[in-house]
Order: structure tokens, then sequence, then C-alpha cells
């Protein structure tokens, strides 16, 4: 920590310490607090958030002295504004509701209003306690309206309508949308017209209008780019992601999903720099809060201090000296220790966006499938047979046979079987027409032969139906399974064990086979990965229990959806 830095903090503290301060301090006017706090917001404003801690923080302690309740609250809520700009989100939460009491013991509406608006900011995007947050923007909202403020309920209507549709309540969400649409080439800025176009795009992929929400997304994108507001990019590209993922764009998907991973880490790192930039705060950051509880209870007591000794002054300066080198050995540890919790956050979000990938691909592979199966088997095997009815009809109606006819024919039924074959290892007839427990029943019988025996057993009734998604997904799971058995495991008898247990599918794979070593990299060799990462995808739990030359079990249990 630089020299200058250090004494420019320990002067202040060791003012306000001494007992003789408050006898030789004169305490500024209302004129010259109001110049303090408005100073304090023109250097947050300009990016010196350190100058603006340090002269918000001064308008406070003489606020205080004075005991005026609007001064108090905007110095409170200029301190919060500058740890929210600092993304020190639970400190500006704390502040943010210290200005709330003193704002509500006045009639300055307009400061209510933004207090309410910034705390529901801090419950929705970082707490994400959404009920809380639309709470508090419409608190907010009602002071908007209140001091007659139409681009203030512009605003903040769009931050109700973001909240409601974060969470899906697009029905909820959309009287908001309305009235920003309406209002918002009036009363609306060039900063929140990204977001505005984002939510329309949010709104028209809910009502599957791909048309609309093609053109909101691009839009919100191209003005994006345009702009500054690199937030407000990001999270348009994230959902266009989503709204092209839902509509089988993958690769556009991915593409915008790496733009918006792309422009989170540059956020992040700007939200780095900006606290590297101010590392001198954070030295503070411990000590600020019992700081300015301090001044106010020292206020309180004021005339009870006058009467000290000024022998305490040097004790109380070496104490003060000491809290201050002790606070900067805990700033030390806690620097540390942020930093490795943000490297542990960066590869948690790394592992999110492979585990999404991998998803999104597996997604893909069965909805490919699906459609794939259902071409194969509801046009190109009717229009065999269809080809094969007229060979036959002109066949009949020809008196003298042609054996290319003939051959025609076998060979138009050859290829409508191996056609109906093909469509039905996709997509099971049995899975489809009668689900999924008779497919599972089928698939043992039709695997078990004379040297590997698969037994079915379970105790829910075979005519049991799931929603045709889920049906697939674990027709499929166990399908995977039941081929590495035949493949690697050298069995003789297997099992396949499905049960409902809690609103879970409990399914249970066992084999007496070979058995492997589960500590070795080499089982992700045998599909575990796409596995795994399919039960995730259905936010499901996923065991495997193996020694080499006792058999192995797997067991995974998963969330029921029913049709």
């Amino acid at each position: 920590m630089p020299k200058s830095l250090f004494f420019s903090f320990l002067l202040p503290l060791l003012y306000i310490c001494s007992p003789s301060a408050f006898a030789q301090e004169k305490t500024p006017s209302f004129a010259l607090i109001t110049q303090e706090v408005k100073e304090a917001k023109i250097l947050m404003k300009a990016g010196s958030f350190e100058k603006s801690l340090v002269q918000s923080r001064l308008a406070l302690r003489h606020a205080i002295a004075i005991k005026d309740d609007n001064l108090i609250a905007s110095s409170y809520h200029t301190i919060a504004a500058n740890f929210d700009e600092l993304s020190e989100y639970e400190k500006a939460f704390y502040y943010y509701n210290k200005g709330l009491i003193y704002a509500n013991k006045t009639n300055n509406d307009v400061l209510k209003n933004w207090i309410y608006n910034n705390l529901g900011n801090i419950y929705c995007f970082d707490k994400k306690q959404y009920e809380k947050g639309i709470f508090y923007y419409k608190k907010s909202l009602a002071y908007s309206k209140k001091i007659n403020d139409p681009s203030q309920v512009v605003f903040t209507k769009l931050n109700i309508a973001w909240a409601y549709f974060d969470i899906g309540q697009f029905g909820k969400g959309y009287p908001y949308l309305k009235h920003i649409n309406l209002h918002h080439k009036k009363y609306g800025d060039s900063s929140t017209i990204v977001a505005l176009n984002m939510l329309n795009g949010m709104y028209y992929s809910y009502k599957n209008d791909t048309k609309k929400a093609h053109s909101f997304f691009q839009n919100a994108i191209k003005l994006g780019n345009e702009g500054t507001e690199k937030s407000d990019l990001s999270y348009s590209h994230q959902e266009y992601s989503k709204f092209l993922l839902k509509n089988g764009d993958y690769k556009k998907a991915y593409e915008n999903l790496d733009i918006y991973n792309a422009l989170t880490s540059a956020l992040n790192d700007e939200e780095k720099l900006k606290k590297v930039n101010v590392a001198g705060i954070n030295l503070e950051i411990d000590e600020y809060k019992r700081e300015i509880e301090k001044i106010e209870s020292e206020y309180k007591s004021k005339q009870r201090i006058l009467l000290r000794e000024q022998a305490l002054n040097k004790r109380i300066v070496i104490v003060v000296i000491s809290l201050f080198i002790v606070s900067i050995i805990l700033f030390y540890f806690l620097f540390q220790n942020t930093n490795l919790k943000q490297k542990n956050r960066l590869n948690s979000i790394k592992s999110k966006i492979q585990q999404n990938v991998i998803n999104a691909s597996i997604t893909g592979q069965e909805m490919e499938r699906k459609k794939i199966a259902t071409f194969l088997h509801d046009n190109i095997s009717a229009l065999l047979s269809s080809a094969g009815l007229h060979l036959n009809v002109f066949a009949t109606n020809t008196k003298n046979g042609c054996q290319e006819i003939s051959k025609t024919i076998a060979l138009l039924e050859e290829a409508h079987d191996k056609v109906r074959d093909l469509s039905h290892e996709l997509l099971p007839v049995l899975l489809a027409r009668f689900g999924l427990l008779y497919a599972l029943q089928d698939l043992c019988e039709k695997n078990s032969n004379s040297n590997i025996l698969f037994e079915y057993e379970s105790d829910i009734a075979i005519t049991k139906r799931y929603s045709e998604e889920f049906e697939m997904k674990i027709y499929f799971i166990t399908t995977e399974l039941l081929n590495n058995i035949i493949k690697h495991s050298e069995a003789t008898l297997a099992k396949v064990i499905i049960k409902e247990q809690n609103s879970l599918l409990h399914i249970q794979v066992y084999d007496n086979g070979n058995g492997f070593d589960t500590n070795l990299n080499h089982i992700e060799g045998f599909g575990i990965t796409q596995i795994r990462a399919r039960v995730d995808t259905m936010k499901g739990l996923f065991f495997i229990n193996s020694k080499v030359g006792t058999g192995t079990t797997i067991t995974i249990d998963v969330p029921i959806f029913e049709s």
C-alpha cells in the first residue's frame, strides 16, 4: 500500500478518535454539507470511487452532527452506490438499508424511489430473491408515480418486466412491457433501448412468434454493439442463444453463447480492474461500518468526551494505529481468499459451459433421431410401399409377367423392410405406441441369447406412460447401459430393475461380468460421460458400484415427468 494512501486514511482516523477533536472542530453549515454530498456524487459518477467514499463519509459525519435526516440518507445512499459500482453487493445492501431508514423520516420521494429501485436490483440480480426484488421495484414505481416522473416510471417498469421474465412469469410481466413499448420513444433513453428489445424478443419467443423474436433479438444485439452497455448486450446474446436452441438452430445458438461468455468474461475483468484501481478502499472496508457506527455514538456522547483529559490522546492513537495495522493484515488474508474464490468461480463457470454444450448436443441428437425416424417411417417407407403397390397392380394387369418387374417388387419390399427396421432402431415402435415399460421389457427379451440372459423386473403397471421426452431419454440411457454390458462385461446374467420411489424413477442395471476399477479414467470410454450428462440434464443422480471380478451395478434416480 502506498505511504501517501496509508496516511490519507490514517490521519482522518486519528482526528476522529481524538477527544479534543470535537472541541476544536467547527460543525459545517447545512449549505456546506449539501455541497459535500453533491461533490461525493460527482466523484462517483466520474469513477473516482476512493475519493467519493472519503467525501461521502465526511458528509455523513457532518450530517449526523446537525441531525439532518435527508443529508444522512443521501450520504448513506452515495456510500452504498459506490460499493454497488465496485460489485461489493453485500456492503451496498447494508448501506442502502441504512439510508432507507433515514429517508423514510423525510419527504424526499426522489431519494426513496432510487433506494427502493437499487435494493430491487440487488435482490433480483445478486441475491436471486425475485419476489422481494419485485416488491421493492413496485415500491419504487409507486414513488416514481408520486413524483410524476414518466421517465422513471418507464425505467422502473422495465426492471419489473425483466424480473418477471427472468423467472418465466411472462403473463405478469407483459403489462409492464406493453407500457414501456407505448411510452419508451417519448420518455425512455438510449441506456434502456437494448434491454427493451431483448425483453420483446423474450416475450415473442415465449409466444412462439419466431419472426418477431428474431427481429427484436437481432435489433437488441445491433444496438448493443453500437452502444457502451456491455452487460445488456451480453444478456441479449444469452437470451438469443436460448431462443435459437429452443428452435433447433444449434450452430447459431452456440455462436451467441460463445459471444455471451466472452462478454461476461470481459465484464468480470473490468470489475477486477476497477477493484484493483481502488485497492486502497478495500483496506478499510472491514473497519468502515464500525467507524460510521462509532461516529454516531461519539456525537451522542460529545459532552462526556470533552471532559476527558488530553493525556488519553496518546493511548488512543496507539490503539488506532494497532487496529489499523491489524486491519491491513486481515485485509491481506481476505484479499487472498477472494482471489481463490474468484478462481474457483471461473472454473465453475467453465464447467457449467461445458456441461451446457454436452447437454445441448445430447438433446439435439435425440431430436434428430426422432425427426429422422418419423421421416423414414412416414415418408420413405410410405413411398416404397406405394411404389410396390403400383408395380403389383401393373404386374397383375399384365398378362405376360415380366421377370424385371418381379425383381423390382422384391427389391422394393426389401428396401421397405430395411427402412422400417432403421426407423424402429432410431425410435422403437413399442416406445412410441405402448410406452417406456413395454419398450424396456422388449429390449431385455431381444438382447437375451444363449450367452447372456437379460431379466426385466418392475412393480410399475406396464401400461404406465410418462412424457414422450422423458421416456425417450430413459430408453436411450438404458439402451446404452445394456450395450456396454454386451460389449465389455462378458457377463452371463444381467438385470434391469425399474421402480417408482418418492416421485423418482429408480433404475438399477446389474451384471455379473468382469467389473472394473471405477477410479480409472478408461470408464469414460464406455459412454459414461454422455450418460452422466443426460442424467444431469434431467436433474437426476448417477452412481456406479463396481470392482474387478465382481460385476457392476449402476443406479440412476431421476424426477418423474408424466404425460
